[in-house]
């Protein structure tokens, strides 16, 4: 099966997990495989019962429910995804956007040789973009010790980090109050990537979302932009 027919199995495969899941899929689901990456960017992703949630200001209780349903769902997904590429899948991450509708998956296989290709690629704003992240993560904590960042296709970048929590953030993963830390930091990291209007110009393309998760075992952390480089201008992203 070619990586086309295997992004479009994958699609489906990940619309109807979450339809049977969670009462309602997404209107559309994207599935891009470059490897050892494999990003999916769910539109319209919303079920009636969170929409009502969404208008008493329940955003905190929406994201919890979703976090319970897909700590059983990733394993799953995770294995039809080793099956459908071949590929190992060491780490998985995932966020949304509620206010957009909208919500991404990224994982990544435990092949380290699949990197090669894409760390020599270069791509318009990447030093900057470095930079910029770097500005973001001292805001929020610190510095990460490692940025990575790799345009996977002319509307995807992603940015891997590492090396980002500090001690109290340690401790509190230790102590076994890992979702009161990741509540935290979703409020903190996002707004900073939301209303970072700087972002737009060093990409030199519209942001249509970006998404941010950890994975604290690791002391890692995915960043997801979704650009589109034929429109620039305001975002339209979570406040």
């Amino acid at each position: 099966m070619n990586t086309e027919n295997v992004q479009k199995e994958l699609a489906s495969y990940i619309g109807r997990l979450l339809r049977d899941n969670f009462g309602r899929g997404p209107e559309t689901v994207f599935v891009s495989i470059r490897k050892p990456y494999i990003t999916v960017y769910l539109r319209n992703f919303f079920s009636p019962m969170e929409k009502v949630m969404m208008e008493e200001k329940q955003e905190t209780y929406i994201q919890t429910s979703r976090d319970i349903l897909m700590k059983s769902l990733i394993p799953e997904i995770k294995a039809y995804m080793n099956v459908l590429t071949g590929e190992s899948i060491g780490e998985f991450y995932y966020d949304w956007n509620l206010h957009n509708r909208t919500g991404m998956f990224v994982a990544i296989s435990t092949d380290p040789t699949a990197l090669d290709e894409l760390s020599n690629m270069d791509f318009a704003g990447k030093k900057d973009l470095f930079e910029e992240i770097n500005n973001i993560g001292q805001q929020a904590q610190k510095v990460p010790e490692e940025v990575l960042s790799y345009k996977l296709n002319e509307r995807t970048i992603i940015v891997i980090r590492t090396g980002l929590f500090i001690t109290i953030e340690r401790e509190l993963i230790r102590m076994g109050q890992s979702e009161i830390l990741r509540t935290a930091k979703r409020k903190v990291e996002k707004r900073l990537l939301h209303n970072n209007m700087r972002l737009e110009s060093i990409l030199d393309a519209k942001i249509d979302d970006s998404f941010v998760s950890w994975d604290f075992e690791r002391d890692k952390s995915v960043i997801l932009f979704i650009i589109n480089p034929n429109q620039k201008g305001g975002n339209e992203l979570d406040k």
